[in-house]
């Protein structure tokens, strides 16, 4: 089941020939950031949404005040009440007939459909001027990451990438604390996800498919095979053909954290550590480490250079610095500062030590508060600031996250040149594509 991988080429198989043959005078005004509120049904916005079960259904009732002009899903018994709640959508199962049925009047999409199939329908909404909001991690691929986040500048488009913990109180007071100074200068951090998850059973039995989902297109651009049980609606998340491991399900979540707080981008050297690879299934665990360089902050200040751990189960460091249980529970970051550490997740937040830090009630409020997370890319798409996830800055963070798991699997450290999108290492850079089964070439 392992796919089949070739070495990078230039950053684009298709130029971005039809990106930029839309970047003409006037161009701009009409699409992206500097986009005039679009007209439509109480001038509200059109919108697409592809994927429309499980986290497509949360992220559909996000926008269900907006004009839903199309709901897109390969698999009817997924779709729940969603087709009696906008029963003037217009269903496919395709996105691509989507497309070619109502291009011009759709103004953006939603996208929450497996890993493996993130890509092909944000690259086409892209390519047609379509705004985009896309479920984590961004895509499968840290090519396919590079040229849609690419794609998006280029084109005006307005994103935002589905980190909804982005908005909460708890990560964002965490943030806060962290900018602020509080802890002194940050070089280190570490962040994790406490779950055992991965490696299925590893010869799934081969069932008919059910009645209602079309398997050819949920395989879309991966190689065609049987329909095997676990597979749809969930369990692709732990298989490499498909998924990326509980890196991709929380990594874009959890690491938002010190993304942001750190004003982080690329890595320029990654390592990771673990069980034996298997060549289809993702680990039950696995410890990396991202090097991150010297950089200026938003501020115009210099920000130290940053070493950032990611792990699948609790780091050893909590029990080398006597941290216990209770400090981190319902926690997932721990910053080490110079003058004292954080410990923080979506929720809370703990200063350390609490001895040093008691008279600290509350975090200093430096944020510009949210309208709520889909609502910022609704303004977004209407001509608004970009939204806080935007691909721009969420675009290095998924990045990172692929980096991390692609090291776990070679069991080797690389440098990583992001401007040139290559490795120091071969096999990294065979890792970086994806071949796409004959008719969804992108």
């Amino acid at each position: 089941m392992t796919s089949r991988r070739r070495s990078l080429p230039a950053l684009s198989r298709r130029t971005f020939t039809r990106l930029t043959a839309a970047a003409v005078p006037g161009f701009f005004a009409t699409h992206g950031f500097g986009a005039a509120a679009t007209e439509g049904p109480a001038d509200k916005l059109n919108l697409a949404v592809i994927g429309i079960g499980g986290r497509g259904a949360a992220n559909l009732g996000g926008v269900k005040d907006q004009n839903i002009v199309a709901l897109c899903d390969v698999d009817d018994r997924r779709v729940g009440k969603a087709y009696e709640q906008f029963p003037k959508a217009q269903r496919f199962a395709d996105f691509r007939k989507m497309f070619d049925a109502l291009e011009k009047q759709i103004d953006g999409v939603v996208i929450s459909t497996p890993d493996h199939t993130h890509f092909h329908p944000a690259w086409w909404a892209m390519e047609r001027g379509k705004h985009v909001y896309l479920e984590k991690p961004l895509a499968h691929e840290v090519d396919e990451v590079r040229r849609l986040t690419d794609a998006a500048r280029t084109k005006g488009i307005a994103t935002q990438l589905g980190s909804q913990r982005h908005s909460l109180s708890g990560l964002r007071a965490g943030v806060e604390i962290v900018k602020a100074g509080l802890i002194g200068e940050v070089r280190e951090a570490y962040s994790w996800i406490s779950s055992t998850r991965g490696m299925p059973d590893p010869q799934p039995e081969v069932l008919p498919v059910p009645a209602g989902l079309d398997w050819d297109l949920w395989l879309g651009p991966a190689p065609m095979r049987p329909y095997t049980k676990g597979f749809a609606p969930y369990d692709w998340r732990f298989w490499w053909e498909f998924g990326t491991g509980e890196a991709g399900n929380w990594g874009c979540h959890i690491l938002d954290i010190p993304f942001w707080a750190l004003e982080l981008g690329h890595p320029t050297h990654v390592t990771a550590s673990g069980p034996t690879p298997d060549p289809d299934r993702t680990p039950k665990s696995f410890a990396s480490t991202l090097q991150f360089p010297a950089r200026t902050g938003a501020k115009g200040t210099t920000l130290p250079p940053v070493t950032l751990h990611w792990s699948q189960g609790l780091p050893a460091v909590l029990a080398e610095r006597g941290i216990d249980a209770q400090a981190v529970k319902g926690r997932n970051t721990l910053f080490v500062g110079s003058e004292g550490m954080l410990a923080c997740g979506f929720d809370s937040w703990k200063l350390l030590p609490e001895e040093k830090f008691a008279d600290v009630k509350q975090a200093p409020q430096s944020l510009p508060p949210t309208p709520g997370f889909y609502k910022e890319w609704i303004n977004a798409c209407r001509g608004g600031s970009p939204a806080t996830c935007n691909f721009d800055y969420t675009g290095p963070l998924s990045e990172a996250v692929l980096l991390a798991n692609i090291a776990y699997r070679v069991q080797a450290g690389f440098d990583w040149d992001a401007a040139a999108m290559k490795s120091s290492r071969d096999d990294v850079n065979g890792m970086l594509r994806r071949e796409y089964r004959k008719g969804w070439e992108a």
